[in-house]
């Protein structure tokens, strides 16, 4: 009983009153340490979630996370206004529609509203957040925050956690997408205004970039490998280099691209049906409230807004009855 009452999220009353209690502690603790510039941050706690692949989570503590929360509004303003417009992961206003968006209107317009075949390259960056280089990221950021202990809380932040000796960024910080975007910025640039490409977009450790010309692309990969390795100690994942044309249909972020249409990718099709189906079970078996099972549904229902999905729906809505 214990434990269903926790999948429904449901706490008592002392549950509550006692973390608030610590959540009140923590952060006097947390004001005089900074006053006396003597905060150290603490050890995360590591956790796997599978969804869709697995992913190892870091979590820090609640008096940390409110540092790293202090730290992201006063670094974003200052940086993003400096990234480029086509950078989509954990920015206000961006996100992965507009993304898909985005590519869309870059197909449409170099397609010449799908009138001529166009080519996509599109590229992920081998074991991204395992290979930040922690002393290069440290040295982007000073060279925007100049302020001595605001730096010294950022290396605390950023040295509080290593895959490997000087290199990674923990999942589960809310400074680690931001400090990603950073990161990547140096990319971005060197795409946009080096190698002048046009139709270039990036959503966190993946990015698309369009041409007419299949060659043309070709010839940038080792350009933007030897870019990664030189500048930002990081490499292309060689297995996810892709070409493809726009009529055989671009695969980015949950979606597959194709002229006048969009749809779901099916590994992501499939992954709603097995979780609406294990979530139908716990509802059968009273591990979770109808109302859970609800929003769930919904959700679903609401990613297929943005695609060509009326089949999809009307399966998803026959499971969700049988």
């Amino acid at each position: 009983m214990a434990w269903r009452e926790f999948r429904r999220g449901k706490r008592n009353k002392l549950d509550v009153q006692c973390f608030e209690f610590n959540l009140e502690d923590n952060l006097l603790q947390l004001h005089q340490e900074l006053k006396d510039k003597i905060f150290r941050h603490s050890n995360y706690t590591a956790f796997n979630v599978c969804d869709p692949k697995l992913r190892r989570i870091h979590k820090a503590s609640v008096r940390d996370r409110v540092l790293h929360h202090a730290v992201f509004r006063i670094l974003y303003p200052i940086f993003d206004k400096s990234f480029i417009f086509d950078s989509y992961s954990c920015r206000l206003g961006k996100g992965t529609h507009r993304a898909v968006r985005r590519l869309e209107n870059f197909c449409r317009k170099l397609s010449k509203n799908c009138r001529r075949n166009i080519f996509a390259l599109k590229c992920d960056i081998r074991r991204f957040f395992d290979s930040v280089d922690q002393g290069i990221l440290l040295r982007l950021i000073k060279r925007k925050a100049k302020d001595d202990e605001a730096s010294r809380l950022i290396a605390e932040t950023i040295r509080s956690f290593e895959k490997e000796t000087g290199n990674g960024l923990p999942l589960g910080n809310v400074t680690s997408q931001l400090f990603a975007n950073i990161y990547l910025n140096e990319l971005d640039q060197f795409i946009k205004h080096q190698l002048k490409v046009r139709c270039y977009l990036r959503y966190c450790d993946d990015f698309v970039i369009l041409d007419d010309t299949k060659s043309y692309l070709i010839n940038l990969i080792p350009l933007i490998d030897n870019f990664l390795k030189e500048r930002l100690k990081l490499k292309l994942h060689p297995d996810k280099i892709v070409i493809r044309k726009y009529i055989r249909g671009i695969d980015f972020l949950g979606y597959v691209l194709l002229p006048h249409y969009r749809v779901l990718r099916t590994k992501t099709k499939r992954r709603i049906f097995k979780k609406i189906k294990k979530r139908h079970r716990d509802l059968r078996s009273g591990l979770i409230a109808q109302e859970s099972f609800n929003q769930a549904l919904q959700s679903y229902l609401g990613t297929l807004k943005h695609c060509e999905g009326y089949k999809v729906r009307k399966q998803i809505l026959d499971l969700s009855e049988s």
